[in-house]
This record gives C-alpha cells, structure tokens and sequence, in this order.
C-alpha cells in the first residue's frame, strides 16, 4: 500500500473513532513512514523542511507525536527519545507490548511483540522488589548482522 493510501486509510479509521488526523499529523506520519527510520522530534522537524518542503514547527510536531503514539500509529523509543512508525501500521488490532531490538552500529530498528507470559514474569520480579512496571515497553541494544559481517 502506498504511503498516501495508507495515511488516507488511518484518517477514515481515526474519524471513526471520533479522532481527527489532521494536517500537522498527517505530515508528522508521513514524514516518518517515508524516512523509514526513528527520528526525533527536532529531525522531524528538518526532515519535513528537507523532503517534504514543508515548515512545521516542534511543539507542533510534539503535538502530532503525541497523538499518534496515543493512537498506536508510532511508537516513542525511550532511550533515545526517537519515535518510529509501528510495524502494525497497516492492522486494524492491537497487538500487544513491543519489544524493539536496535543496532547500536547503524541504528535498524525490529520491533518484536513480547510474549504475555514474560511480561507477567517481569511484573512478578518487579513487584518483589517494591516496584510497579508502568511502561512494560522493552528496548533492547543489539548488533544486527550486517553490522557483524563488516566487523569480521
């Protein structure tokens, strides 16, 4: 599916819910998908300037990242602070807690979904310590193969 009918796609489902994915979101997603890659708010900001000739300014853009990650269309990787479009984009259901293995090399990004019974498993431990998970998001520093293959 193409960017634009994906993005027309996602306003129909938004206005059915009541939602409105307005201009400024729309540009924010589109910039994203297009990228293909996790940008920041500030890189969004240059990206849309860059690409799509477009001038939008970064409260604006915290505006739209923050609706889209509400309405599960990207997702915020805490760790850097960068948002990517979520792998389920184009599904219609939820599909539980992501799990993200990111290349410390070269920054690829695969978003995984973790097992329901790991997560218990995780707020078992954390209970047993004195805490409570509040964001049982996982984010997980890896070296993807590519990056291995040129090492050797």
């Amino acid at each position: 599916m193409s960017i634009e009918g994906l993005i027309e796609r996602i306003q129909v489902n938004c206005k059915q819910r009541g939602k409105q994915l307005t201009e400024k979101r729309k540009l924010v997603l589109h910039a994203l998908l297009r990228a293909e890659k996790a940008m920041s708010a500030y890189e969004i900001v240059d990206y849309c300037q860059q690409e799509l000739a477009q001038t939008v300014q970064a409260m604006s853009v915290y505006r739209a990242l923050e609706f889209l990650e509400a309405e599960h269309l990207v997702h915020k990787l805490k760790v850097s602070n960068k948002f990517i479009v979520c792998s389920h984009i184009e599904c219609d259901h939820e599909h539980g807690i992501p799990q993200f293995l990111i290349c410390t090399k070269c920054n690829k990004i695969s978003e995984q979904t973790v097992d329901p019974t790991m997560v218990s498993g995780l707020q078992t431990n954390a209970r047993q310590e004195g805490f409570t998970v509040v964001q049982p998001q996982l984010e997980i520093n890896c070296v993807c193969d590519e990056c291995l293959k040129h090492d050797e």
